[in-house]
Formats: structure tokens, sequence, C-alpha cells
């Protein structure tokens, strides 16, 4: 079985509070309806993609919480309940247990004063990275090493640049043996043993692609990234996700998938 091979996933509607979300750039506000919509497009490529999606209501009093992958992340082996980086998204722990409760027998915690979130975790065959940020610690990272370990699953580190926010800001996997990644994460020389596709000038954003069973989403205002993708054989999807975007979010943390 691929990595990317799913069956299920976990989403959660966005909250009107959504709009107060945490984001870099306060200048450009996100639209509630604009939101509402993406995501329901977002589901409806999941399930196109063949997923059966357990939608969670929303959340008014967390504006992250549409971000699921944030403060969890999830293998056929079980579930892990992390310490999201940015203190305001801590109580989104307590909503997402009963959730990750009903799908899994085992489910993990961080606990104590580390920190990490699902947007720094990329798995891969046969190895998981984990990926030190702003919103992950060394210690934090450490802590889910171990943790992975008792799913049965290695993992090693590695140090996110600073001018990204999560790990898989910067990169996504598009097959066993390729990745799809930012010329500066490229650059870093993490990926060694995998192919690199490097997104275009102006379209970085567009790494943060989402590939799901036999299919790749990808934010659709990336037209070269699209063509790129196209023409080397992958079966590109494009999700709308421009008022998403401006939460500075992309399409894996949107969703748990196992």
């Amino acid at each position: 079985m691929r990595v990317f091979d799913f069956t299920n996933a976990i989403v959660r509607e966005p909250g009107r509070s959504v709009v107060d979300g945490l984001r870099e750039d306060r200048s450009a506000t996100p639209d509630f309806d604009g939101i509402r919509g993406e995501h329901a497009g977002y589901v409806a490529a999941l399930r196109a993609a063949g997923l059966d999606v357990d939608v969670l209501p929303p959340l008014e009093a967390f504006p992250d919480s549409v971000f699921v992958e944030d403060p969890a992340i999830v293998f056929p082996e079980g579930a892990i309940l992390l310490r999201p980086g940015a203190p305001t998204r801590l109580g989104e722990r307590v909503e997402m247990r009963g959730a990750l409760k009903r799908h899994f027998s085992q489910v993990l915690e961080l606990e104590g004063d580390e920190y990490a979130d699902g947007g720094d975790v990329l798995v891969t065959p046969g190895l998981v990275i984990v990926g030190m940020s702003a919103r992950t610690n060394r210690v934090g990272a450490q802590v889910l090493v171990k943790k992975l370990a008792e799913l049965g699953r290695r993992a090693t580190l590695a140090a996110t640049p600073k001018t990204i926010l999560h790990f898989k800001t910067a990169v996504s996997l598009l097959a066993e043996d390729t990745v799809l990644a930012t010329q500066t994460m490229a650059d870093t020389g993490i990926f060694g043993g995998f192919k690199i596709i490097v997104t275009p000038a102006g379209e970085e954003g567009a790494a943060n692609a989402l590939r799901i069973n036999d299919t790749v989403l990808v934010g659709d205002r990336f037209p070269r990234t699209i063509d790129l993708l196209g023409r080397a054989g992958f079966p590109v999807v494009a999700v709308r996700v421009t008022e998403i975007g401006k939460l500075d979010a992309g399409l894996s943390c949107l969703s748990l998938r196992w």
C-alpha cells in the first residue's frame, strides 16, 4: 500500500470566526462565504478521490480549527494528538480527541511543554520527516519521533527554512520517489533521495499540494504548476483555495487522511 493511498478522512467545517484566524498578512481579510464554499469544494474533491469523509461541526471558539491536520496526525496504525505551537490553538486538542477515538483504537498524545504541528510532518515511504519550525520546537519534534516509533514508524528531524511557516508549506509528496518543492526547500538538500519538481517562480504556494490515491490536488490559482505536473504525467485536480490561502493555509492542513 502506498503512503498516499487513503479510504478515510476527517475535516471540520469552518466557523464564522475563521476570518479572525492566524495569518501573517493582515491587510487581506478572508471572506467567510468564500471559505465555506472552498471548503465544500475541497470535501467534494476528497470524496471524488474515493474517501469517506467525517465532517466535524465548526468550533467558533477556535478560529483556526478548520485546519485539522495541525492538532493531530493519523496513520492506519493509530493517531497522535499533538500540541499546536500557536497558544490560541491548544484547546483544539480537547475537541479533536473524541473524533480520533471514534476512528482509532490507539490514540497517543504529546504532553508537557513540547509543541508540534501536523503541518510540519511529511510522510514518505519508509520515513516520516518532522520539520522543526516556529510551530514545532526541537523537544516537541523529538518526542513526536518517539511516539511515531510506538506506531512502528521510523522518523527523522529536519530544519524548516526560517522564511517558511510549516515544513509542508513548501513541499509535498507527489509519488513514492518524487516531491514538489519550492526552490528554497529544494536547496536544503533534505530530499537528495527524491526526484524534485520545483514550483515555478511566483507559484511557491503550489508546493502544498495533496496526493490522494491516483489524484493530485493543487490550488487552482497556480496554472503553471498545474501544467507542469500534467506534463509530468500526474493526474491533477484544481481546487479553489483563494480565500483559505489568505489564512496562510493550503490543501494538506484541511484534512486528516488514512
